[in-house]
């Protein structure tokens, strides 16, 4: 019999987390040699791991591109398991060697052969996976700096100037400065804004709000 293939999980919710323990271990053919919540905790795995399984959005901030680079440096190939549609962040997983993509709400059975595939190193074939590299992945960057980034991924999720300047530690009058010349940079690029709802959908778009679940 072939030695089980190795997995690890880079998922920084704790639930979800345990139920894909509980799920490989059902599994004879492979075993999970740990679970961290960030891809740099992988580091503390000494063993060779054959296949990460790695949530698109972890709370670190750290960019799917990012982490599908650190993983390929280890010689582990890449899952992506996410429970939202983030197109952005997917296709730039895909754009840097991720194998495919599996829901966190698909059936067991569906995981498990997904994760099989992706151990072996075959791309992992589906719907979600299709539609967000066969879109349109060529949006104009409107170039947001650091800074404008984090102001229009807060209010494009519905907080107020207000809340937004006592979060940021900005003036009010600079966050809707802030919110102007985001408006400006998108319009610039083709992607008017003229509404919160333009806004949210740009942000979604490029990966700085997450999607419904």
């Amino acid at each position: 019999m072939d030695a089980p293939r190795t997995i690890a999980l880079v998922e920084d919710h704790a639930l979800i987390a345990l139920g894909f323990r509980d799920l490989v271990a059902s599994a004879a053919d492979l075993r999970l040699l740990g679970m961290v919540t960030t891809v740099v905790d992988l580091e503390a795995i000494a063993e060779p791991i054959d296949l990460v399984v790695l949530d698109l959005r972890l709370n670190d901030g750290s960019s799917p591109a990012d982490n599908v680079a650190a993983v390929h440096r280890r010689g582990s190939h890449v899952l992506i398991y996410t429970g939202a549609e983030d197109r952005r962040l997917i296709q730039q997983a895909a754009r840097s060697g991720a194998l495919g993509l599996i829901r966190k709400s698909a059936e067991p059975e569906t995981l498990l052969d997904a994760i099989r595939t992706a151990a072996a190193g075959r791309e992992v074939f589906g719907a979600d996976w299709a539609a967000a590299i066969d879109s349109d992945d060529e949006l104009q960057d409107a170039r947001l700096s650091p800074r404008e980034q984090e102001v229009l991924s807060l209010y494009a999720s519905g907080e107020t100037a207000t809340s937004v300047a006592q979060t940021t530690g900005l003036a009010r009058e600079t966050v809707a400065d802030y919110v102007t010349r985001i408006r400006k940079k998108y319009a610039e690029a083709g992607r008017p804004a003229h509404s919160r709802v333009d806004l949210f959908r740009r942000a979604l778009e490029d990966g700085l709000v997450e999607g419904p679940e």
